[in-house]
């Protein structure tokens, strides 16, 4: 039976070091851009392990007859083809919710950077100037969050503790849910959220509902002195009304850990901004973070090739099914 697990992404960890001793794992980090090595690996495996760079498609999947398990480090699902995996009868997993403290406590360093000129004033100083700029609070404002998933949750625990209040759109969430209460997460229209919101966070996947959702209009509806950020996709803001706000300064500044396009082009508009601060999307990366995530990957890659249940799947499977390719 092929037990062959392939890593086709910068993925590792204790955990797979553990699981290589068990069976087969190719590791090729840079797999991902290629195509037809890609297409080869993937015939040859019974897992295939990915983050946000690999697009897994229905042709690939159909391509791969002996694939039984997509294993995704991160929280992301917009790259994989997850209605292809569950009509193959392919098991999806991912580990959400692993990375959100680390996310959480990104979005808040994003928000404390703008409010307070972090990184404009460090340049200064650096170069012998001492700018004593006034900054802004944040205690006392409201944080908006667009998503109630887990990163915009632990996202709202942190701003609580600031002594914010919280108030988040998500219409696929109840008023009822019982962890909004005890966070202390009311739920609103999103004009209303954006209209209140000192610091905006965005936490959403790119879906046709999604995409460009933070455009011009939403943007010009901000207070003014309000901070965006961006730890969801890059694809939910619109970079081009962005820019034009902060340049204008209809907001106060924003922080962008994720792009619509990755690494960004250049020239880059944004680039030159002082009041943006950009980091390369790795909001949800720590050490800590990682090791939950490959701790929780290779616990379903040893059960699925086990034939055991996988516990953290987001497909309709939690065993691989037969199906024809």
């Amino acid at each position: 039976m092929n037990d062959t697990v392939t890593v086709v992404e910068d993925v590792w960890g204790p955990a797979f070091d553990d699981l290589s001793a068990r069976h087969t794992v190719v590791r090729e980090p840079d797999a991902w851009s290629e195509p037809d090595r890609l297409a080869e690996l993937m015939r040859a495996s019974s897992v295939v392990v990915i983050r946000n760079r690999t697009q897994l498609t229905a042709e690939l999947m159909r391509q791969s007859p002996e694939l039984k398990l997509i294993a995704r480090a991160g929280v992301g699902l917009d790259n994989i083809d997850l209605v292809a995996a569950d009509e193959l009868g392919i098991v999806v997993v991912a580990a959400l919710g692993a990375n959100a403290t680390s996310v959480a406590e990104h979005a808040l360093g994003l928000a404390l950077t703008v409010a307070r000129h972090t990184v404009p004033l460090d340049r200064e100083v650096r170069e012998g100037r001492w700018n004593r700029l006034s900054g802004r609070e944040l205690a006392g404002g409201t944080w908006g969050l667009l998503s109630a998933g887990a990163t915009a949750r632990a996202t709202a625990r942190l701003a609580r503790g600031l002594g914010m209040d919280i108030v988040a759109f998500d219409p696929y969430v109840t008023p009822d849910d019982p962890e909004l209460t005890e966070i202390g997460v009311r739920l609103a229209p999103l004009n209303e959220v954006v209209a209140a919101a000192d610091v905006l966070s965005v936490h959403l996947p790119a879906t046709a509902d999604t995409i460009g959702l933070v455009d011009a209009t939403l943007l010009a509806a901000m207070k003014s002195e309000a901070i965006l950020v961006n730890v969801g996709r890059g694809e939910v803001v619109d970079e081009a009304a962005l820019a034009a706000a902060l340049s204008n300064g209809d907001i106060l500044g924003a922080g962008l850990d994720v792009r619509a396009q990755e690494p960004p082009p250049t020239p880059d508009p944004l680039h030159d901004l002082g009041n943006l601060v950009l980091t390369p999307h790795i909001a949800g990366i720590t050490g800590q973070s990682q090791d939950r995530i490959m701790n929780l990957l290779c616990s379903d890659i040893a059960a699925t090739l086990s034939g055991r249940p996988a516990r953290c799947h987001v497909g309709r499977a939690d065993t691989p099914q037969e199906a024809i390719r």
